[in-house]
């Protein structure tokens, strides 16, 4: 089974599973509820530091916080290493703590063992009376994105060409909990783009069961993506399909657009439809290849 069909499969099994966070019900409100495993050398390429690792441990469950436009109450994260160094263990901790610091989630402890490969797990818990999931997205609803994408393909040509100051900073990006707060009494759907934005496109759509166009242009790209890649099929795969861009995307019905653009920074890129999803360039549409970053 790919990571698709495991993922159709558990959310047969598992009535929390979907959405970014599993939804808890507690009291007067309801918690999030998030974890998330990175390991050498899929998550972290040769030449990522310490720092980088705890720093990007963290950050994806806390972009997971974000998409359900949640207020992080805790983070925990587990290490398994072939052994422990207290230099390593010091960087580790230390981008974490910023990470967490940062975006004002407390980082509470974890756990250590003897692993035969370098893993990190992070867990994050959040609170939100309403939390905005993948759903919701109406027919005339604007699609939106927070920031630019291609951040982390950027990253690993960066990687791969020694040049690695530039890519540990890149890999080392911010989760998007203040936007997700601002954004949360607008958004009707709302995920952070994990798999890429065109992957991101087929989950919300078989969440919501809606359709999708997305305008070529309007498609925010990092100036490293212009940079580093040479044609426009490189730029195209690198802003779409690559992922792990760790962006929101969003649906806000065109009432609350001036609103919402008060409060958050955001890119309209398109328009909620019946169904199917496509892509516009050049005034030519077609159909949005459902391909992405694959676990």
């Amino acid at each position: 089974m790919n990571e698709r069909e495991v993922l159709k499969w558990l959310k047969m099994k598992v009535p929390y599973a979907g959405d970014d966070c599993a939804i808890l019900p507690f009291r007067d409100t309801q918690l999030v509820l998030t974890t998330d495993m990175l390991f050498e050398p899929a998550d972290f390429p040769k030449g990522t530091t310490p720092y980088t690792m705890g720093w990007r441990t963290v950050a994806v469950s806390l972009s997971d916080i974000a998409a359900m436009g949640s207020t992080p109450l805790g983070v925990v994260v587990a290490l398994g290493a072939p052994e422990f160094e207290q230099e390593f263990l010091e960087e580790v901790l230390k981008g974490l703590q910023d990470c967490c610091n940062h975006v004002q989630a407390p980082y509470v402890g974890g756990d250590l063992s003897r692993h035969s490969v370098l893993t990190l797990v992070s867990s994050a818990v959040g609170e939100s009376r309403e939390p905005i999931k993948r759903s919701g997205a109406k027919h005339g609803d604007l699609v939106c994105v927070t920031g630019q994408l291609g951040r982390t393909a950027a990253a690993l040509k960066l990687f791969a060409n020694k040049k690695l100051d530039e890519a540990n900073e890149l890999f080392c990006f911010t989760p998007r909990i203040n936007e997700g707060l601002s954004l949360a009494p607008f958004a009707t759907s709302m995920m952070d783009i994990s798999d890429g934005l065109a992957r991101s496109l087929y989950q919300m759509s078989e969440a919501g069961g809606v359709g999708f166009q997305i305008s070529h242009e309007k498609i925010p790209v990092t100036r490293e993506v212009q940079s580093l890649s040479s044609t426009k099929m490189e730029r195209d795969e690198m802003a779409l399909y690559t992922g792990e861009d760790f962006e929101l995307l969003f649906t806000i019905s065109k009432t609350n657009l001036q609103a919402a653009q008060r409060i958050a920074a955001f890119r309209v890129i398109g328009e909620v439809i019946k169904d199917g999803i496509f892509l516009e360039e050049d005034g030519k549409i077609t159909e949005l290849n459902d391909r992405g970053y694959e676990h």
